[in-house]
């Protein structure tokens, strides 16, 4: 028999192997540089994001930028967890993750990507308050409230993830290990369990496809609304802006939902291609939010403006 850890029948398996993305082997230098300059652009320019909003008082007591610091913090977080693992694939170094570390990454992955799922359906409600309700706004949407709602979107988030990650590791492993995927994510490791996975798959199919397709249509519902009152506003530059800071949402809201409802919404599919689009809400996602918040939103680039310009005031002071 091979080593215990990979396919005894009496221990269990101990350890998963990754396989990660399929390539070709003359490529794997240039995705190791292309994924780890996506890393650190990602970290970068999440953080620019996080410590410009908390830096500038006009954007920090705001609950759409509050919003926006939120959403950068998650993606760092999001983006730690998976795209090292992803650089790691493409270098001599083991493939192998205890069973313990794929578990924690199955539910880390979960909790921070069900809290986004959440925030961006929160960030969709905000947007739809201040351009549908632009009097009561202050009334319906303050900090305090944001604060309360943003903690409600972690405490889901975190429900669902110790959900998941439960009823995924419960089940017996006896071998072989091998993930044929990226990370440790349900679909690719309910395909090793040695017993049933109806319940399993069911599960995922409410709680991540349907949740996810739900938050989709509120934020589409949304926006549609907006849309409808945002061709009410007489000024050609105030429809633009509305238009710009609502298209941007829009544009990142897709990406991330699309591929997730594509992969979750088919639990038991085995297709090469769920590797290819899980790239787009789990490494691509992170990387977009910071250039379109950034480069799209006046607001940001004011004040990272005004933070520039006070950062050389004070060195030239000195």
């Amino acid at each position: 028999m091979g080593k215990s850890r990979n396919t005894s029948l009496n221990t269990g398996v101990t350890d998963f192997i990754l396989l990660g993305l399929s390539h070709p082997p003359n490529l794997k230098t240039l995705l190791f540089l292309v994924f780890f300059i996506i890393y650190i652009l990602t970290q970068l320019g999440n953080l620019l994001i996080l410590l410009t909003v908390w830096s500038d008082p006009k954007l920090h007591a705001r609950p759409m930028y509050i919003l926006l610091g939120v959403l950068s913090f998650l993606d760092m977080w999001l983006s730690s967890v998976i795209v090292p693992r992803i650089i790691l694939n493409f270098t001599p170094a083991s493939k192998a993750i205890p069973f313990g570390g794929c578990m924690a990454q199955l539910y880390f992955f979960h909790f921070l990507g069900s809290t986004q799922c959440f925030l961006y359906t929160l960030m969709a409600y905000d947007r739809y308050l201040a351009i549908c309700q632009p009097l009561r706004y202050p009334v319906l949407m303050n900090g305090r409230l944001c604060t309360v709602l943003v903690a409600g979107a972690w405490v889901a988030g975190s429900i669902h993830g110790s959900i998941q990650a439960t009823l995924t590791f419960r089940l017996p492993y006896c071998g072989p290990n091998q993930v044929d995927y990226f990370i440790c994510d349900i679909p690719a490791v309910l395909r090793l369990a040695c017993a049933d996975t109806t319940v399993n798959e069911l599960v995922t199919f409410v709680d991540i496809g349907v949740v996810a397709a739900s938050c989709f249509m509120l934020i589409l519902l949304s926006y549609a609304n907006i849309v409808h009152a945002i061709l009410k506003i007489r000024t050609a530059d105030g429809r633009r802006r509305a238009f710009s800071t609502c298209g941007s949402h829009l544009t990142v809201v897709t990406v991330y939902y699309v591929p997730c409802i594509f992969i979750y919404l088919r639990p038991g599919s085995k297709s090469p291609l769920d590797g290819a689009v899980a790239v787009f809400y789990t490494v691509v996602t992170p990387l977009l939010n910071p250039l379109i918040y950034t480069l799209r939103n006046q607001e940001v680039k004011s004040a990272l403006k005004r933070i520039v310009a006070s950062q050389r005031t004070i060195n030239e002071n000195n």
